[in-house]
């Protein structure tokens, strides 16, 4: 059995196991302070942890009370140094981060790998950040789980919402979409811009989402597909841009975390009921 072995640890984020606690520590310090229920899915970014990392943490928040619960997680994100149609998966067995080994999910690896719209290749995961920059703070939340990472090319909104069925599983699976905004604007015109895909991700418009400044627009794509099918519910929980994390405002990229649940209410107790027609709150 082959293990992954980190690509961007020692630069997206810390490769000593101690600096990366560290680092999410202050991730999770600085995170949006609203209080959610724990989600069926989530959408949130992947740079480098001193940009994206409080936005990403704000998303990762909820998820911590689904730790024993959840073991499953499908990570989905956009394939940064292959071009390619459709989706890919691994072979490798395990994957590793400074934090210790993550299972491959073989059984549903295997079964998204006889699709025809799926390769299996590890040289399109060998190098990608996309996917690993999200498996610390999964780790964090969750403890043990299963892993099943898709690199996503080119494809349809109806394409990526039939694989994700195949995987969607019930409560016992966590569904997680990579992807960063809008890309090297200045601070006014990236906010707008992420404003205007933020609007088009909470209308669960998948077709203008293609369309939209965001290099995982596809996997997001993918995901408001189902979600309008079935009827999910979405809230925007962080939204802010590298400036206003740790960067310059001329030239900044955007982030935006977004939580996905069932017809949801958030009772007086905290806890999530589902078949609700009240929003979360």
């Amino acid at each position: 059995m082959t293990t992954r072995q980190p690509a961007v640890a020692g630069s997206f984020y810390p490769a000593d196991p101690a600096q990366l606690r560290a680092i999410l520590d202050r991730c999770e310090a600085q995170r949006a302070t609203a209080d959610w229920p724990p989600p069926k899915a989530l959408i949130a970014p992947h740079a480098g942890y001193v940009y994206s990392g409080p936005v990403a943490a704000s998303a990762y928040a909820p998820v911590a009370a689904l730790a024993g619960r959840v073991d499953t997680v499908i990570l989905l994100g956009p394939s940064h140094h292959f071009a390619f149609e459709g989706f890919a998966v691994p072979a490798a067995g395990v994957w590793s981060t400074p934090l210790g080994p993550v299972a491959i999910d073989r059984e549903q690896v295997d079964l998204l790998g006889r699709r025809r719209d799926v390769i299996v290749s590890d040289a399109v995961h060998a190098r990608e950040h996309s996917l690993e920059v999200h498996l610390p703070f999964l780790q964090r939340a969750l403890g043990s789980f299963r892993l099943v990472p898709v690199a996503v090319g080119q494809i349809s909104p109806a394409a990526g919402a039939d694989l994700l069925a195949a995987v969607w599983g019930g409560d016992e699976t966590l569904v997680v979409v990579s992807t960063d905004l809008s890309h090297f604007l200045p601070q006014d015109a990236a906010e707008r811009v992420d404003r205007e895909t933020t609007t088009y991700i909470e209308s669960l418009d998948a077709d203008a989402v293609v369309r939209a400044d965001a290099c995982g627009r596809y996997p997001v794509a993918a995901l408001i597909a189902l979600a309008r099918e079935r009827h999910m519910r979405l809230q925007t929980v962080d939204l802010r841009t590298s400036a206003d994390t740790a960067g310059g405002p001329d030239r900044v990229v955007g982030y935006g975390s977004y939580l996905l649940w069932p017809k949801l209410v958030r009772p007086k107790d905290g806890r999530a009921t589902a078949n609700s027609t009240e929003e979360p709150s």
